[in-house]
């Protein structure tokens, strides 16, 4: 059965669990969030945005059941959904390059089918990905399901698998926004709430990345876009949509509207209070925030000293112009 497959792409902590919620709220969509999540911690204390502990939670009870059964490895803390080659540091540093265009990717499967224990390994990880998403979608009775996974060489290999019929919506944020977020992700990235943030365990949970300095902030930022730009070059554009952070806090309805429309859906259905829709997602602790009201997050503003503002042009200005941002 072919599934219709929507990806949101783009850089970290760019709106894709808030998109991917209030995607989740038209009845004809489904997401749990990134379906390859990492760094989840300890599964006994990590919440579902449902508020319960994942492993309590019924949703997630009976989709593991499920999925079980086809493949006795699912656990919660590991879906085993990851590109990647257990035991095996050299295949797994070629899968966790960016996407680099068609003559680099090319170089990289040329790598990979060095070792022929990678195309078993693809071929079940791409059924994994398969029977988790059929589940899910059968479990929450949508027809359509988001990913919001976000990584451009992740998109890469889910384009190969012939029963999902992709589509893909390039999200993109103020690259200095993005930038403070991988500075300081516990205050700009995580729940609003201190004791929900680090997967519900509080600030005295284990931190879910570590903070960089702007140089690097800005060139993660920057190498994230390049990634997704080389990946959407493959597509046709009618495979794709652009949408930006800040639109989407403005003018929610609008450009919601837009994705339905480029999905073939209903465009006059609207949610004004998404977190009252039964949400199952992993990821990014805002899922555990419990407000609907939509405001555009731009502490960049005050946060950033004159100095880091003069680094990050430095380094992604150039780009963050390119895409519209003075």
């Amino acid at each position: 059965m072919n599934i219709q497959y929507v990806y949101i792409l783009g850089a970290s902590h760019s709106g894709s669990t808030l998109l991917a919620m209030l995607l989740n709220a038209h009845p004809d969509i489904t997401t749990i969030g990134e379906t390859a999540p990492g760094r989840m911690g300890d599964i006994n204390t990590y919440l579902c945005s449902c508020g319960k502990l994942i492993k309590d939670c019924s949703f997630w009870k009976r989709v593991s059941r499920k999925i079980r059964e086809k493949h006795p490895e699912f656990g919660l803390d590991n879906f085993g959904t990851r590109f990647e080659l257990p035991s095996n540091a050299i295949v797994n540093r070629f899968l966790n390059f960016e996407h680099r265009g068609i003559f680099l990717e090319c170089l990289r499967d040329t790598v990979l089918q060095l070792f022929p224990r990678w195309r078993e390994v693809q071929r079940d990880i791409g059924a994994r990905c398969y029977d988790l998403t059929s589940i899910v979608l059968a479990e929450s009775g949508g027809r359509i399901f988001v990913d919001s996974s976000k990584l451009a060489h992740r998109l890469k290999f889910l384009l190969r698998i012939p029963e999902f019929n992709i589509k893909v919506i390039h999200l993109v944020r103020d690259g200095r926004a993005v930038a403070l977020t991988y500075m300081k992700q516990d205050e700009f990235a995580d729940a609003k709430e201190p004791a929900s943030r680090r997967a519900g365990q509080g600030m005295a949970g284990e931190p879910t990345a570590d903070s960089l300095p702007m140089n690097r902030a800005a060139n993660e930022w920057r190498r994230c876009l390049r990634s997704a730009e080389h990946v959407l070059a493959e597509l046709e554009k009618s495979q794709w949509i652009q949408v930006h952070y800040e639109e989407l806090c403005r003018d929610p309805e609008r450009t919601l509207g837009r994705i339905y429309d480029f999905l073939g859906l209903n465009t006059g259905h609207t949610v004004a209070d998404f977190r009252s829709i039964e949400h199952h997602v992993v990821g990014n602790g805002m899922r555990l925030d419990t407000t609907s009201q939509i405001s555009m997050d731009e502490r960049w503003r005050l946060i950033l000293t004159e100095e880091e503002l003069r680094v990050f042009d430095r380094e992604a200005g150039k780009m963050n112009r390119r895409y519209g941002y003075k």
